[in-house]
């Protein structure tokens, strides 16, 4: 069964010049990487596909790179999946945003139930989302809702940088966090 290797959050150059040199070696052998958006440089496509075939979102940090979709759906191995970045609408991010800052400690579950809500009208066994810089892996409504967490640097936490592998099984999907 297909293994997909998943990232988000490269931020290249804008945090980091180039991919760390752990993320050729977790992703060896995957048959796709998933990059959920904020690539801010086509070049981290490119590198990606030298390891796999390779599909992204585009994120807000992404926001004049018109050659990525906002959301994709695709089929492997018999499962549905949703990609998304997961910023929402630009009120949405903003208000998010001023939340995350001023008000309340984050959440987890509103991110991932906001990518959820981005494939209500799709029927998909699982959702692969970025934005937060945060690694998340949790189940709403029989919907698997992943991200891998970030690649760069951010200003969240203090946990390094990793990617995911996403095992799509018969009956399962069954996640893996990779630190690099």
């Amino acid at each position: 069964m297909p293994t997909l290797g998943v990232i988000a959050d490269t931020h290249i150059p804008q945090r980091l010049a180039s991919l760390p040199e752990g993320v050729s070696e977790a992703f060896r052998g995957v048959d796709l990487i998933l990059h959920a958006g904020d690539l801010t440089d086509m070049r981290v496509l490119a590198e990606l596909d030298r390891m796999a075939p390779t599909l992204a979102v585009r994120g807000n940090a992404d926001l004049f790179n018109r050659s990525l979709p906002w959301r994709r759906t695709l089929e492997v191995g018999g499962k549905r999946l949703g990609l998304i970045h997961g910023h929402g609408s630009w009120l949405r991010y903003a208000l998010r945003k001023w939340q995350d800052i001023l008000m309340f400690p984050y959440r987890a579950d509103v991110y991932a139930a906001g990518a959820r809500a981005a494939f209500e009208r799709d029927p998909v066994d699982a959702v692969v989302f970025g934005h937060t810089h945060r690694p998340c892996c949790k189940s709403i409504g029989g919907v698997l809702l992943f991200n891998p967490g970030s690649i760069a640097p951010d200003y969240y936490t203090t946990r390094g940088p990793q990617v995911g592998l996403l095992h799509v099984e018969r009956d399962s999907l069954r996640t893996e966090f990779i630190e690099v």
